[in-house]
């Protein structure tokens, strides 16, 4: 339970989405300036959006946990960590702050301050990676939280890092981040028609990663209280 009152909390996660959502817009368009080499430019934007994942989490987590995903936030909400109408706030904030996180790039490189998207991310293999990329991420989060609650912020942002090669969407794996990118036509950009597929996506291999993890870590549980009693 965060010592922190609900109305820090939302600005941590707020801010926390912006950071993230500004480092991702901003590093694509950066590296499109730089290069014309695809490969090159995605290694940038990885690279930025690992490396911000892990101070995010280091600096924001204890205020808020950390959350800046609607599906991150749907898994504490099922869990019970967090009450419904609290998950519904951070729901919103995340979303309003990954917008301002777009703009806010933008405005960095001098472009309109919201656009529409061009880029077309659709089909099948795009969803299921989006269905992966999230589930990997939720059972990072909870297995850490278990295991290695120092090493969290570490082994989502590398988590991250290597789901941006590994999967053909090149891992959104949040809702938030989804949408705010839809309103930028540039490196990291997906029309606002494909949004609804991703989200979907996402939100099932969260509730998977939610249902496996569950099984998975409650045996952890009992082999422990078996193991104390001996």
């Amino acid at each position: 339970m965060s010592a922190f009152d609900l109305r820090r909390r939302l600005v941590a996660e707020a801010l926390g989405t912006a950071l993230l959502v500004a480092t991702v817009v901003g590093s694509g368009i950066m590296a499109e300036n730089l290069t014309r080499d695809v490969a090159l430019a995605l290694l940038g934007n990885t690279i930025a959006t690992g490396a911000m994942l892990v101070v995010l989490i280091s600096m924001l987590g204890p205020i808020s946990g950390a959350h800046f995903n609607p599906a991150v936030t749907l898994i504490f909400a099922l869990r019970r960590e967090l009450p419904l109408r609290e998950a519904l706030l951070y729901a919103v904030v995340q979303i309003a702050g990954g917008i301002a996180g777009t703009m806010i790039a933008h405005a960095m490189f001098e472009l309109p301050l919201l656009q529409a998207s061009l880029k077309i991310r659709s089909g099948h293999a795009q969803w299921l990676a989006e269905a992966v990329a999230t589930f990997g991420l939720i059972a990072i989060i909870l297995a850490g939280q278990r295991f290695a609650r120092a090493s969290l912020p570490a082994l989502v942002g590398l988590y991250i890092t290597a789901a941006y090669w590994f999967t053909a969407s090149t891992s959104f794996a949040n809702p938030a981040v989804a949408m705010a990118r839809s309103l930028s036509n540039t490196f990291s950009g997906i029309r606002m028609q494909d949004v609804p597929g991703f989200v979907a996506a996402e939100c099932g291999g969260a509730l998977l990663a939610l249902a496996l993890m569950g099984w998975l870590l409650r045996e952890e549980e009992v082999a422990v209280i078996k193991e104390a009693r001996t």
